[in-house]
């Protein structure tokens, strides 16, 4: 039997939960009022949360302008990690740019996590240059990672 996921809008109603899994996956982060502002004043910002049984287990943000979409977070629950959960949200977030008309995707991730590297890779984003210092906790490189993303008809499957 499979878990009963689902994927849907962020509202603030989520902040609680999406705060907690915020302060267990990184060092560096963004408070509660930085989310609210991006739900309720940013109208680039789309958010999604993957709920596991009806909770909020993961999400995914990003910020859409003309035709790229730039992923400003994702972070999956620790205690529920290693069931792709993170890999199926992504998916997610570029269907999601795509019906917002964007064609191509990036973000920045920490050069020392590999396997969200990796990740990124199995979806098509490349590596494309590093962002110097980027995290200010402990002055880590960021890799720049870029997707082209399908067009409409491949995406359907209508290449």
């Amino acid at each position: 039997m499979t878990d009963p996921l689902a994927y849907r809008k962020m509202v603030v109603e989520d902040l609680d939960r999406v705060m907690e899994i915020e302060h267990r996956s990184f060092t560096l982060p963004w408070s509660r009022e930085a989310y609210a502002a991006e739900l309720t004043n940013n109208h680039f910002a789309k958010y999604l949360v993957v709920t596991l049984e009806g909770e909020v287990v993961g999400y995914a943000g990003m910020w859409v302008i003309l035709d790229e979409a730039h992923i400003t977070n994702i972070a999956i629950d620790p205690t529920v990690r290693g069931r792709r959960l993170g890999e199926q949200l992504m998916r997610e977030m570029m269907a999601l740019s795509m019906a917002h008309g964007a064609e191509r995707m990036t973000l920045e991730v920490r050069v020392s996590n590999v396997p969200a590297q990796k990740l990124y890779d199995r979806l098509g984003f490349q590596s494309y240059g590093i962002r110097k210092g980027y995290y200010t906790d402990n002055n880590e490189d960021a890799l720049i990672m870029w997707a082209e993303l399908p067009h409409a008809g491949a995406a359907a499957g209508m290449e």
